[in-house]
């Protein structure tokens, strides 16, 4: 006898998941049974191929544009999810950008847009998802290894954003485990994406670092993702699961 999908019927947001390991995360839900909304930037192709994938799966879809620096536009995300599927279960922090750059270079400008997208944005979707979700409900923000160890000079704005999610993590599982919300990051390392591929001018050096010596794929996040959205995700909140190839071993 064949086992239900363990998402089914659920409702699921992704940000950023019109691409890479976004669009990895909105296809593994859909493929465990849950309805899908995402938010993309600015290719409605790619977003449309997503949604295309999502409807081949069985399952409903959902796509619109939304800057992830716009907060306001985030939170509008999550109200038209469960406008237009009833309820929201599981929300998926995952838009981002790879910007670094030498620490004496920063601009007040540089360090707004990635705060705004990286722990801004994050924030106020938990806030108003945490409206919506019923017991059981999933908060996942996707991270970075480098939250907990930096290689190299060059990383100080990217890793302090990232870092915030870390600390907003935990502070919301105190916060909403009353409510059986549980709220976990997931932290990528060295991931074949567009924003990183692994034949990349920057790959070797990464390489370097990795225990496994390979770049992961998204599928590889999607199914970290998967397990924190699932049954076997049940008790885990608070927590930071690394995907990293042994990066940060």
């Amino acid at each position: 006898m064949r086992s239900k999908p363990e998402l089914l019927d659920q409702v699921a947001l992704v940000t950023g998941g019109s691409r890479g390991i976004g669009a990895a995360i909105a296809i593994a839900l859909a493929r465990a049974g849950a309805d899908v909304a995402f938010t993309f930037a600015s290719n409605g192709e790619r977003a449309e191929a997503v949604s295309r994938q999502i409807t081949q799966l069985g399952r409903k879809a959902l796509a619109f544009q939304a800057d992830s620096a716009d907060a306001d536009a985030v939170v509008a995300a999550v109200e038209r999810t469960v406008s237009h599927f009833g309820k929201l279960d599981v929300l998926v922090n995952n838009a981002g950008v790879g910007d670094g750059g030498p620490f004496a270079d920063v601009s007040q400008a540089d360090f707004d847009r990635l705060f705004a997208i990286h722990a801004r944005a994050p924030f106020f979707a938990a806030q108003a998802a945490a409206r919506h979700m019923p017991n059981g409900g999933r908060i996942i923000s996707i991270g970075s290894n480098l939250s907990t160890r930096v290689p190299d000079a060059g990383l100080a704005l990217y890793v302090s954003s990232k870092s915030a999610l870390l600390g907003m993590t935990r502070a919301l599982a105190r916060e909403l485990g009353p409510q059986g919300i549980t709220v976990n990051t997931v932290d990528p390392g060295s991931t074949d994406t567009d924003m990183n591929p692994a034949n990349g001018a920057h790959a070797a050096s990464q390489l370097m670092h990795n225990a496994l010596g390979r770049f992961g794929a998204p599928d590889d996040v999607a199914a970290a993702v998967l397990h924190l959205a699932g049954p076997g995700g049940r008790s885990i909140t608070g927590s930071s699961i690394l995907v990293d190839s042994g990066f940060n071993a």
